[in-house]
């Protein structure tokens, strides 16, 4: 210490650090100048689908012409639009409470309870979509089950807006459940607390600390609902209402190539307007932590008397959306199992038991073509992820926003592109697996760039720029500080990647090289053929198989 002329004690100098210069400054490291490249890569294997709807649309430019300027175009259009406003809120309003509920106060059992409301994600949409006609149809098996009882003889219309609004819901809440649910975890208990000192109550404290810090996550898991509302297809085309997407199918089904390039390209502006104004959205504010020394556990909030509501809310969710659409695929294998196979004797039963083992081939191939391409879209994000977080800018803008352009395209949209490509100039890539997977990055990426950024903008930069002042390289600051305390996020984006590649459906369709059969092929293919019980025993293993890897992150979660 030091003392002035008056006596005062001062303190010491210590070097400070240029954060800004570090963040803009003019001189980049080796390690930036690979993250750059690597965002480069990535933005131009992204590139490669608007480069062939404008090439598409280029060679078919008055058919092109004709199908956008139709007044039911722009009909179809607001429905698409106002389809993903809705969900998007609906989701919001579910996965925020559930993920405070889950997280940061007593509620019984609430690490199972993260599972069961996480699994809803593993089911695919189209999947989610005929459980949903099969159950709650005027003559469906709802009505069946309660006619004895309470003598409803026919339920509501379920088609149309209501019954898409529905199910989708139900099966994307989890995007945003699990971003905020990783931010949670990661929230300073210092934040809440100094709020609580100066007399906030719990829940003034919830929403004037905890709902502003849940921004960026509430963000970035609405962004990839809405995104992916845009880019559905088998819910709205099962419960007959029409989207863009729809509409590009029918077009690309009925060889109208050329307009369904346009139409594509109209998503992808739609998009690029949805990227606009969440970006502009997120504002100035900083999320790292502000205390030092080693992270502390969040001390639960008790819940005292709404103990009992929160426990009915979360239940009625998990119902909703888990309980009875695997209940409903239990039904439909009984039923296929004791009527459709006809098990009258034990060779029909051995018969069955033979049918099912031939699901361990597509079983396989599901699973690790879903984990490479989550392996490969976690290595892909990082880049940038750091880049969109410590070296803000246009550039660094650009690379981001260019990673969600692509994931409002249909999967058949992409999977056309690639075949574009690969027959005309990367023949040895056609039909093999390395371009499924690349396929896969371009579909999900944004699930983990989110996942990553959220985070990242969680950690405070001043702990790499203290290990930088050290004389540590960049390289060895992101894999000994950066890289541990962001590993919560990262483990939620690649659950969430791995669980969408399990059920993606029209990529997987193209692209599989030849003889590779996955279980969302096996799904579709019995499905469309109006084998609905046949469906169930796929159906059920690909929810298997999704659900272990999440549980297992789950579990391994410390106890906050």
């Amino acid at each position: 210490m030091a003392v002035n002329e008056l006596g005062r004690v001062l303190p010491l100098p210590h070097p400070r650090i240029n954060i800004q210069s570090w963040r803009h400054g003019r001189h980049l490291s080796p390690f930036y100048l690979l993250l750059i490249g690597s965002a480069v890569l990535v933005s131009v294997l992204i590139l490669l689908v608007p480069a062939y709807l404008l090439l598409r649309t280029a060679t078919g430019w008055q058919n092109a012409a004709d199908t956008l300027l139709r007044v039911q175009t722009w009909q179809v259009l607001g429905n698409t639009l106002w389809l993903a406003l809705t969900v998007t809120v609906a989701t919001a309003v579910l996965a925020v409470p559930l993920a405070w509920l889950t997280t940061c106060t007593d509620l019984p059992g609430r690490r199972i309870w993260a599972i069961l409301l996480a699994l809803p994600l593993v089911i695919p949409s189209y999947v989610a979509a005929f459980l949903f006609v099969s159950m709650m149809t005027p003559k469906g098996l709802l009505q069946q089950l309660t006619y004895p009882l309470l003598g409803i003889e026919r339920f509501p219309n379920i088609y149309g807006f209501p019954g898409a609004f529905y199910v989708l819901t139900i099966i994307s809440y989890p995007f945003t459940f699990l971003t905020v649910r990783a931010a949670l975890r990661r929230m300073d208990p210092a934040l809440v607390e100094a709020a609580r000192s100066l007399g906030l109550s719990p829940r003034k404290a919830f929403f004037r600390v905890t709902l502003p810090y849940l921004r960026p996550s509430i963000l970035a898991g609405s962004l990839l609902v809405a995104l992916y509302v845009l880019r559905d297809f088998g819910v709205v085309t099962l419960l007959q209402y029409s989207t863009f997407t729809r509409i590009i199918y029918n077009r690309y089904t009925a060889y109208k190539l050329d307009a369904a390039a346009a139409l594509a390209l109209v998503l992808v502006l739609v998009t690029a307007v949805i990227l606009y104004f969440e970006y502009r959205s997120r504002g100035r504010a900083r999320y790292e932590r502000i205390s030092v020394g080693a992270a502390r556990r969040m001390r639960a909030t008790p819940l005292g008397i709404w103990r009992i509501p929160a426990l009915a809310f979360v239940t009625a969710v998990v119902v909703a959306a888990l309980i009875i659409p695997t209940g409903g695929l239990v039904y439909w294998f009984w039923r296929g199992w004791n009527q459709d196979f006809g098990v009258k004797d034990l060779g029909a039963a051995q018969s069955n038991v033979a049918a099912l083992s031939t699901l361990l081939e597509p079983a396989m191939n599901s699973f690790t073509a879903s984990l490479a391409g989550a392996g490969l879209a976690m290595l892909l994000a990082l880049p940038i992820a750091i880049l969109a977080v410590r070296r803000p800018g246009r550039v660094s803008a650009f690379f981001e926003r260019l990673t969600y352009a692509s994931y409002a395209l249909p999967g058949i949209v992409v999977a056309l592109a690639f075949v574009f490509f690969g027959i005309n100039y990367a023949r040895p890539l056609y039909q093999t697996l390395p371009m499924l997977l690349l396929a896969y990055v371009i579909l999900f990426l944004p699930q983990a760039v989110g996942a990553q950024r959220s985070s990242l903008l969680q950690l405070s930069a001043g702990l790499e720029e203290a290990a930088r002042s050290l004389g540590q390289r960049p390289s060895a600051v992101f894999t000994r500080i950066t890289l541990p305390l962001v590993k919560p996020g990262m483990m939620a984006g690649a659950a969430l990647v791995f669980l969408t590649c399990m059920k993606e459906l029209p990529a997987t369709l193209i692209l599989s090289p030849i003889g590779f059969s996955t279980l969302a092929v096996q799904v579709w293919s019995t499905i469309s053929e109006a084998f609905f019980a046949r469906a169930a025993a796929p159906a059920l293993l690909l929810l298997l198989l999704s659900s272990i890897p999440l549980a297992w992150m789950t579990l391994r979660e410390r106890e906050l």
